[in-house]
This record gives structure tokens, C-alpha cells and sequence, in this order.
């Protein structure tokens, strides 16, 4: 099946290398990219009432801009990719990032969002950008794949799935990982990190259940402990210089909200790793 990637663009260095990872490890995959960049006028709020209007001078700048910037991108990509398996498509549009993206992946009916974890600011010492942290968080009804600046392409081998085994899962959630480690010949490695050797009687199911939910892929099981979560995870990933973390945004997650706790933060993995955000769609 033909795969649609949306790749954000705001044509940072982080951008470009989002979208430059997205064409390699999908390279022997039918894909229609869609490069996308949400713009504003100059000098206005996306929040405030008065909305430029299309000819006004503020409004075609912008779009100039954005426009002329996509047409660069593609122009530069078609002299390097010879690959008869990507098309790409540009679009450009008015707007705040979120709402925009949101837009493309409902019409275009996106299977997956890749973006670089920081945009044009490259705050030092920030992992993740607010626009990187609220599509993740907003963006429900397909993954998103943020990919760090430091990010090497390669090919993926092995995909770490932290768990606390304390919530159950459904097929339909981890289809995309379940696809996406088959099609990259990974391993998934569903690791649990806890000071307990012992499952209760609830985690056992549910780690029956996620094997269920993960037939047709490669995987293992993987216990850590001794370690707290945010160490066992980072030193898990470091040692076996592992490919990807993926993870489902969930109210009783591995690690609680992966957005709100200090586990970004602590993490420093994430500035190497890409991380992939599927969701739970019970909320």
C-alpha cells in the first residue's frame, strides 16, 4: 500500500533533516511526501480577530516566501532523488502549524507526520519545540515520528517499546509500529523497567495481550531493575545503540505524560533517537 508522509517544514536545518531521514528509511516504499509549512503575515497573531485577507501586501509576502521556499526544496530533492517509488507534493497554507497539519492529515488521510524535534529557534538545551511537543500531544489520528537534529539515517534494526505493563492495549493502536518494524526487518523490544520482579496477575495479562497485539512483527521482552524508569530507558537505548523509541500517548503510560514529566528532559537519548508518538484511541 502506497504510504502518505506529511513532513512540516519551517526550512530549518531540523526540518530538512526530517525530511531528509523520511525519504531513506522509506526508500523502498511507495510514498507521496507532502511538505508542508503553515505561514502568518508579518507582524500578526495568529490569535488576534483581524485576519489578513489574500492581496493584502503582509498576506502575499508571506505566501511568496513559503511558496518560494517549498518550490526550492523540490527543486533541490528532484536533482538528487532518482528514486521512482516518491512523489512529492507541496503545500502551503495560511495559518497556526497545528490547525494546518491537522487539515492535510484529515483530507489527505495521512499515515504518518515526520518533524524534526526543534524548529527554526534551535533552543539550546530544549529537546523538543513547542510546535514538535503539540503535534505530538494533538495530532490523534495517525503518528508522528520526531526526528533529532543529531538523528544518523540508517536503517532501523531495533525499536524499544517501554511498558509498565499496567495498561491494555488494542491491535489497531500499535498497527503502525507493528508495519513499520516488519517493513524495516526491526525487532521491537518491549522493555519493562521496575524495581518489582514480579508481575501481578493484571500485568501478566496485559503482557499476553500485547504479544497478541503485536503478531506479525519481531519482537522480544526485556526487564530492567534496580534502575528508575528515565535511567533504565536511556541506558537500555545507549548500550544497544538502539534505532527508535516508540511509545503510546497514554494517561497511565510507561512514564505518566511523556510531555509533562521531566522524562524529555532527562532523557538526553532523545537528542540522538528519534521518537515515534502513536495514541491511544480510547481518549
Amino acid at each position: 500500500m502506497k504510504k502518505k508522509i506529511l513532513i512540516p517544514t519551517d526550512f530549518s536545518k531540523n526540518a530538512m533533516n526530517a525530511f531528509t531521514y523520511a525519504t531513506e528509511i522509506f526508500k523502498n516504499q511507495e510514498c507521496t511526501f507532502y511538505l508542508v509549512n503553515a505561514y502568518a503575515a508579518s507582524g500578526y497573531n495568529l490569535g488576534d480577530m483581524m485576519v489578513p485577507e489574500p492581496g493584502t501586501k503582509s498576506y502575499e509576502n508571506a505566501s511568496t516566501i513559503s511558496q518560494t521556499g517549498l518550490e526550492k526544496i523540490i527543486a533541490t530533492t528532484t536533482l538528487k532523488a532518482t528514486n521512482p517509488k516518491h512523489r512529492f507534493e507541496t503545500i502551503s497554507e495560511f495559518g497556526d502549524p497545528l490547525r494546518v497539519v491537522r487539515s492535510v492529515v484529515e483530507k489527505k488521510d495521512i499515515h504518518l507526520v515526520v518533524m524534526g524535534t526543534k524548529g527554526i529557534s534551535n533552543n539550546k538545551g530544549v529537546l523538543f519545540g513547542s510546535n514538535t511537543i503539540t503535534t505530538m500531544e494533538k495530532v490523534r489520528n495517525c503518528p508522528v515520528l520526531g526526528i533529532p537534529q543529531e538523528a544518523t539515517t540508517s536503517q532501523i534494526k531495533e525499536i524499544v517499546f517501554p511498558t509498565s505493563y499496567k495498561t491494555h492495549y488494542k491491535r489497531r493502536e500499535l498497527s503502525y509500529l507493528v508495519d513499520l518494524a516488519t517493513q524495516q526487518n526491526a525487532n521491537i523490544c518491549i522493555l519493562y523497567v521496575n524495581p518489582d520482579e514480579k508481575l501481578s496477575t493484571s500485568q501478566e495479562e496485559n503482557k499476553v495481550l500485547l504479544a497478541e497485539c503485536l503478531e506479525g512483527a519481531s519482537f522480544s521482552f526485556h526487564h530492567l531493575s534496580g534502575i528508575n524508569p528515565t535511567e533504565g530507558v536511556r541506558n537500555f537505548v545507549e548500550s544497544r545503540e538502539s534505532d527508535m523509541v516508540a511509545i503510546i500517548n497514554k494517561k497511565h503510560a510507561f512514564f505518566g505524560s511523556v510531555f509533562t514529566s521531566p522524562m524529555v528532559k532527562e532523557l538526553g537519548l532523545f537528542s540522538k533517537v528519534p521518537l515515534l508518538v502513536m495514541h491511544d484511541l480510547r481518549n
